[in-house]
């Protein structure tokens, strides 16, 4: 797995475990929400600055978002769509 992929499932991964929506974290980073769908389906490449902000967001470190998987690990799910009741 390349440092891209490595970045889409992590970054998946922690932000799906803590029920953050894409739009969230790319409110809360400052970068497009369509960017940063890009970064977990691999067709962006993101700057240190940027990866920086987003494990700030996620209170993880950069070196998180390049955690290899396991041998086994499923693919991170995604959220359900749609808000949240109240």
């Amino acid at each position: 797995m390349n440092g891209r992929a490595l970045v889409a499932w992590n970054l998946r991964r922690l932000r799906v475990a803590r029920g953050i929506s894409q739009e969230r974290l790319a409110a809360d980073a400052e970068v497009d929400r369509a960017y940063l769908g890009g970064l977990e389906r691999q067709t962006e490449n993101p700057t240190v600055d940027l990866l920086d902000r987003i494990a700030g967001v996620l209170a993880v470190t950069v070196t998180d978002l390049f955690e290899k998987p396991r041998a086994g690990d499923q693919p991170p799910e995604t959220l359900k769509r749609g808000r949240k009741p109240r």
